[in-house]
């Protein structure tokens, strides 16, 4: 399709404007984690991209390394601190994913990433989803994010993806920013509400 080829050029070329221009703000946020979080400063986890293909997300750490008697790490929820909570209320953490887009693993817009370990619970239709890069956000993330169920997700991804489109991605990115501004929808204030992907029953 000739538009994905014009949309992931100019992915690569707003990205690269995006990390020069913000690269102040990247440096005192490295700081501030560091000092409020502990190291590492980046999360860094294996996600699967275009055709299921495993890539390496980026974005910034936001819970500290809090463990039990046991060793063993805390609950998300109790390691989620007020600081690590205003990086994803305001989708500051998510700032270095703009590296995946530069090495052509992501898109500005798109299906979100989610953990590889789901890929074998899709139903045929769902792996559609995989079609196109993944994104930094998405038609599911202007319509709920976790606030909808996986089902409505999964909707809202293959709909995207059968409407594709300069004038739906620039109507998503555009109405991104106003909820990020807003602080709406785009990241839940703790991780209690978000149930893990368990597919579907049979």
């Amino acid at each position: 399709m000739l538009y994905l080829q014009f949309k992931y050029f100019f992915d690569k070329f707003f990205a690269m404007w995006g990390l020069i221009i913000l690269s102040p703000l990247i440096f005192i946020i490295a700081i501030l984690i560091k000092i409020k979080l502990g190291s590492p400063i980046f999360f860094i986890q294996k996600r699967p991209g275009l055709k299921e293909r495993i890539f390496y997300l980026i974005k910034f750490r936001s819970m500290n390394n809090k463990k039990d008697k046991f060793g063993n790490l805390l609950n998300d929820n109790l390691r989620l601190t007020k600081f690590g909570r205003w990086l994803r209320e305001t989708s500051v953490d998510e700032i270095p994913t703009l590296l995946n887009i530069i090495k052509g693993e992501m898109s500005f817009v798109g299906p979100r990433p989610l953990l590889k370990e789901y890929l074998n619970l899709y139903s045929e239709r769902e792996k559609k989803r995989h079609l196109v890069k993944p994104g930094l956000t998405g038609l599911a993330q202007i319509n709920g994010r976790n606030k909808i169920s996986w089902e409505k997700k999964f909707e809202y991804d293959i709909l995207y993806i059968d409407k594709i489109s300069l004038i739906l991605d620039l109507k998503i990115f555009l109405l991104t920013i106003l909820k990020v501004i807003k602080r709406e929808g785009i990241n839940s204030k703790n991780n209690k509400n978000v149930q893990p992907f368990k597919g579907h029953n049979k």
